[in-house]
């Protein structure tokens, strides 16, 4: 969330709302509005990771392979932004992210480990018949599973100042939900990411619920790129508190948006962002904002701002600058300057999120102001986080994504 990310909020919330039941997860009606779920990000990321892989080291990537799942992992994400426009000119921003999450390390028995999910050798004879046994046995493994998924989709009707925006869980038994590299598909029940030929791309990326909808075919205008030392982003101190991350940073995009009743043609540009890790934050972290920015220029920027309980800003924050030919410049937190520019406090009076900021990177002659499409942008899911569409000026134009977690949790607050 988001994609923050760079390590967006999700997944890891998951793992921490699960000590509450998963029978409560699954079952909590997507609209009961009097249940305030939402925890802190800090206590999201602070479950417990021993006995998973870790992301303490340059590795080569490997394609097709890391773009499906990496399940030795505690978590992971498949996290889309985009503003598009239809033929009249209205806008439209949308995000679509999958998050999974693995329930127990690799090799522990007691949610079938990392077994694959197959259904267990038939005992039946030659008439095709199955003994009661069987039955049981085939039920039990289909449904056996480590892994947990979890799923955000928001769509921003900009002309309207409307956010609408959904969640969903699913454990990946029973092909309820899953990830695979070749063909590359990921799924949520009915929303889904599917590579449409041999390769990844072209992709289609797909979800409903309630009569919103998105159905869009995304496609590289740029390669991707590694973010942080070769696409190991370090999020914290220690070996491990960072993630494999890599990004594409500006996807062609067309398709149809649902919304209000309204089907609508749409066209304009999508950012990718592939994480997993089994991180958390540090002692002294309680949230991030992340900048996903793509100028009129060609360029396009992503800069996170890992946030400090005093305020200030991690040395741990970091960016990249890429150009339109897809050259990138990495940027560290003493190369950018962000200056919160505007407040807005949502309806209940819990939060405070910035809603315009300025944007500088002297050494790139960079200097943005950044402004929401509008304000009311807020995920309220089972993390409360504002992600939404933003508008750009300044030293170039340009639009993108701005995701900020962390805002209002007690743990976020130096008094608390």
């Amino acid at each position: 969330m988001s994609r923050t990310t760079s390590l967006t909020i999700g997944l890891l919330a998951v793992a921490t709302l699960l000590s509450l039941g998963t029978y409560w997860l699954v079952q909590r009606p997507a609209d009961d509005a009097s249940l305030d779920t939402s925890i802190a990000v800090a206590e999201a990321m602070g479950s417990d990771t021993t006995g998973f892989a870790r992301a303490d080291r340059v590795r080569e990537f490997v394609f097709p392979d890391d773009h499906g799942p990496h399940p030795d992992f505690k978590t992971e994400w498949w996290y889309f932004t985009g503003n598009l426009t239809t033929e009249t000119g209205r806008r439209i921003g949308y995000q679509w992210t999958l998050f999974r999450v693995a329930l127990t390390p690799p090799g522990s028995t007691a949610t079938g480990g990392n077994r694959p999910l197959r259904a267990a050798a038939s005992t039946a004879g030659s008439s095709g018949s199955e003994s009661p046994r069987a039955a049981s046995e085939r039920s039990a493994s289909n449904w056996s599973t480590n892994q947990f998924y979890m799923g955000h989709f928001a769509v921003s009707d900009v002309q309207n100042r409307r956010h609408f925006d959904f969640e969903r869980f699913a454990r990946a038994g029973a092909g309820l939900a899953g990830a695979q590299a070749e063909p590359w598909r990921v799924w949520l029940e009915t929303w889904s990411l599917e590579g449409l030929g041999d390769d990844a791309f072209p992709a289609r990326v797909r979800a409903r619920q309630n009569g919103v909808a998105v159905d869009l075919r995304v496609e590289p205008a740029k390669p991707f790129v590694l973010q942080g030392d070769r696409g190991l982003s370090q999020k914290g101190p220690g070996s491990g508190n960072a993630s494999y991350y890599y990004s594409y940073t500006r996807l062609s995009t067309d398709g149809i948006v649902v919304v209000d009743g309204d089907t609508l043609s749409v066209s304009g540009s999508s950012w990718l962002d592939r994480e997993w890790s089994t991180s958390a934050l540090g002692p002294d972290q309680v949230g991030w904002d992340w900048f996903s920015l793509q100028l009129d220029d060609g360029r396009d920027l992503m800069y996170y701002q890992l946030r400090n309980r005093d305020g200030s800003a991690s040395r741990f924050s970091e960016g990249v600058l890429v150009d339109e030919n897809g050259e990138k410049t990495s940027l560290g937190r003493s190369d950018v300057r962000l200056t919160v520019q505007d407040r807005w406090t949502t309806p209940d009076g819990s939060r405070t999120y910035p809603v315009a900021w300025r944007l500088q990177v002297p050494d790139e002659d960079v200097d943005l102001h950044i402004r929401a499409a509008f304000p009311d942008q807020e995920m309220d899911v089972s993390v409360r986080y504002w992600e939404g569409a933003v508008g750009v000026d300044g030293s170039a134009t340009g639009r993108g994504y701005v995701e900020m977690t962390g805002y209002g949790d007690a743990a976020a607050s130096p008094a608390s």
